[in-house]
């Protein structure tokens, strides 16, 4: 696999952070075009001799790669205090981190799991084994995050959502969703085969730790709680929170903190 990786560092002036950023490109071979990638460091980056867990953090629909930073900038505080990195993607407008049957430019599973993991093991010092990498993401990020480790067990260790769109099926009309797979009349298996909620089944082995966060008030609360139900009914082992909150950046900047945690303790016990 081609990947061409090039790294602009970004040095952040606020003093209450040692983290340091880089936008960092990756090329695509799959979709044949530069991608930008948000790369926090800890503070203990510097040190030479030290490698790190990663988590990949995904946006939500009409997001982008700097979304996270610019809307919660603490999180390059909670990259020092778990000593982590921490990769926010751009997953493209509204493309669900699924590869579209109709739109080769539409290809973000294979880029998501394979091309920039590959990209950030060749480029960083990470420790580069699936126990040491959890996804994560918001709304359609928490989706993509879910549904890329259910497919990539081999890659992905451990896995969040908030606020995640976990059943395509109740939004026929929403987010683009039918300009990647088609509409829902016409191809409900595709609707069917790219909805987290349908794909339990492919933790037929060992389960990946999980925390599965939503508020009581947000439109994909229902979604949320079904995949709960659903998990349960199959001794799915996994961590699940529901508090007040809406689909907003006040519930994510809160969520993050304990997602994070969650996969901190998850890097340390698999020491």
């Amino acid at each position: 696999m081609r990947i061409l990786c090039s790294i602009f560092l970004l040095f952040f002036t606020v003093t209450a952070f040692a983290a340091s950023v880089d936008t960092f490109q990756v090329f695509s071979t799959a979709m044949n075009k530069q991608i930008k990638n948000i790369v926090i460091k800890p503070d203990s980056y510097a040190s030479e001799e030290k490698t790190f867990p990663t988590v990949y953090l995904l946006h939500g629909a009409f997001g982008n790669h700097k979304d996270w930073l610019t809307k919660v900038p603490a999180i390059l505080e909670y990259a020092d205090q778990h000593e982590i990195l921490i990769v926010c993607p751009d997953g493209g407008f509204n493309t669900w981190y699924f590869d579209s049957p109709i739109d080769p430019a539409m290809q973000y599973e294979t880029y998501i799991a394979k091309e920039l993991v590959a990209a950030i093991d060749s480029q960083y010092r990470t420790q580069p084994l699936k126990a040491k990498r959890a996804i994560t993401g918001l709304s359609m990020g928490g989706h993509g995050a879910l549904f890329l480790c259910f497919r990539h067990q081999d890659t992905y260790g451990a896995a969040g959502s908030m606020s995640g769109g976990v059943d395509l099926r109740p939004f026929p009309d929403n987010w683009n969703i039918k300009d990647r797979i088609g509409t829902y009349a016409a191809h409900p298996e595709r609707w069917e085969n790219n909805s987290v909620t349908n794909l339990l089944y492919l933790l037929n082995g060992a389960t990946p730790p999980m925390m599965i966060d939503c508020g009581v008030d947000d439109f994909f609360y229902q979604v949320n709680a079904r995949l709960h139900d659903k998990m349960v009914e199959r001794n799915i082992a996994h961590d699940y929170i529901e508090r007040p909150g809406k689909h907003d950046w006040n519930y994510w900047s809160n969520a993050v903190q304990y997602q994070l945690l969650f996969f901190s303790n998850f890097f340390k016990d698999e020491e």
